[in-house]
């Protein structure tokens, strides 16, 4: 079982460093893929540094800000081409906590996508101002209405994808970022089955 771990990155100086040594504190059978889109503050350095001594990080630096779904793109294009089985998306901001990749692990052969959702039981968010909970969760709200897809958390980036689902969606075609692109991302993989 391949697994490929994708985190985006622009100036993530002060949580990268703790990702990364949290993610490789699970002792898992893993690839970690960073993609930086030229941060000033030096993440990428702090990732370089890293990779000296674990040869299961990856980088891949673009030379300017591009977005999240652009670079989650490329990171799935990457997992299609280096013959991954599963893709894991998770944040650098350490929102996401990087231990219930394990759910993940033992989830991961009965479904097709996993979505780590901060809406089953009310609202389950930290390290959040209220202004970004809220557009998160009236966002997320207005998606499910609009799309009709019963998926709690429709604006969730804390992810898990078999790869045979990469595959069907057409990546290359997607042109969404931010929440719009987990949106589209959900909504892609629910009607390909």
């Amino acid at each position: 079982m391949k697994i490929l771990i994708i985190s985006p990155t622009y100036n993530e100086k002060d949580n990268i460093s703790i990702l990364i040594n949290e993610i490789f504190k699970l002792n898992l059978n893993l690839n970690l893929l960073i993609i930086d889109d030229n941060s000033p503050d030096g993440t990428a350095d702090i990732v370089k540094s890293k990779m000296m001594k674990n040869n299961q990080i990856i980088l891949l630096e673009r030379e300017t800000k591009m977005g999240l779904g652009t670079a989650y793109c490329l990171g799935f294009q990457y997992a299609i081409d280096h013959n991954y089985d599963y893709v894991i998306q998770i944040d650098a901001d350490m929102s996401h906590n990087p231990v219930d990749i394990l759910k993940f692990i033992n989830m991961i052969n009965k479904y097709d996508v996993i979505i780590g959702s901060r809406y089953i039981e009310g609202v389950n968010v930290i390290n959040w101002p209220m202004r970004r909970l809220l557009l998160s969760y009236f966002a997320n709200y207005y998606a499910r209405i609009l799309t009709r897809i019963p998926i709690s958390d429709m604006t969730g980036g804390f992810k898990c994808f078999k790869i045979e689902v990469l595959k069907k969606v057409n990546i290359h075609a997607i042109k969404s970022q931010g929440y719009s692109f987990q949106i589209e991302m959900n909504f892609l993989a629910y009607n390909n089955g």
